[in-house]
């Protein structure tokens, strides 16, 4: 794992997207596509504005997943995951080639189909966010660790439907579903390369606790720390409160 701070989500975005790019086109000249796993988040916009407007991407050659979403939430809907791929990354791009996990249909079904798709092939590189609790995808803490099914449906905790009240995609904490279909953590480890984009001062608590901390599933990112191509974007605010000799340590490993 490597850990790389950046003066603002601005440089950190415009870093990342750099680094993506160069993950996704040796795999599509090898094999005519690249496999992409894509969170949403407002932590994200930044990084995909940036993605997005590179020219060095053909996007028909891109297989696209996506992390999450929320149980019972037209895909239609302003807060749903769905809607905020097409906005960000499938409308701005023209990729055809996705696979959306719809929350208003059959669970069973969703899953099933979504699942096979997702381990018909190794996906080349995922694009991950990190909750305020230390989620990856909807894996809240405590988080499964051991299941090695592609998807599961996880129970959201009190602090995660709050961050998305905070980050205004909902009113109050009674509209926020409290179920979500999730990629589990065993699932999201099998990508080749992945690349976290962590900005903002709100996300420096569960920083310090998945990466000065132990590997717990009570800090779900920590186990990124066991993927060896993983690539962990802060900026200053998000960094604030590590510890000095871990930056140091993970800024000085080697991919």
């Amino acid at each position: 794992m490597v850990l790389k701070v950046f003066p603002d989500k601005t440089s950190l975005g415009t870093a990342a997207a750099e680094q993506a790019v160069a993950a996704m086109r040796p795999a599509i000249h090898e094999r005519g596509r690249v496999r992409v796993v894509a969170a949403s988040a407002a932590s994200q916009f930044e990084f995909l504005a940036a993605l997005t407007r590179s020219a060095d991407v053909p996007w028909k050659n891109v297989e696209l997943f996506h992390l999450d979403e929320y149980i019972g939430l037209p895909m239609d809907h302003p807060a749903s995951f769905c809607h905020f791929l097409h906005e960000h990354l499938i409308d701005k791009t023209g990729i055809t080639n996705y696979h959306l996990l719809n929350g208003a249909d059959d669970l069973a079904k969703v899953i099933r189909t979504v699942g096979q798709a997702l381990t018909s092939a190794p996906i080349d590189i995922a694009f991950l966010g990190i909750g305020e609790n230390g989620h990856i995808a909807f894996n809240d803490p405590p988080a499964d660790f051991e299941t090695e099914e592609p998807f599961l449906v996880v129970n959201l905790d009190e602090v995660c439907r709050r961050q998305q009240v905070g980050e205004g995609w909902y009113k109050n904490i009674s509209e926020v579903p409290k179920q979500a279909i999730s990629m589990s953590v065993r699932q999201m480890l099998k990508a080749k390369e992945i690349l976290a984009v962590v900005p903002d001062s709100r996300k420096a608590q569960a920083v310090h606790a998945c990466f000065d901390g132990e590997i717990s599933p009570l800090a779900p990112a920590s186990i990124l720390r066991t993927h060896p191509r993983a690539t962990i974007y802060l900026d200053t605010h998000s960094a604030a409160l590590l510890n000095p000799a871990t930056l140091s340590k993970f800024a000085a490993t080697s991919k």
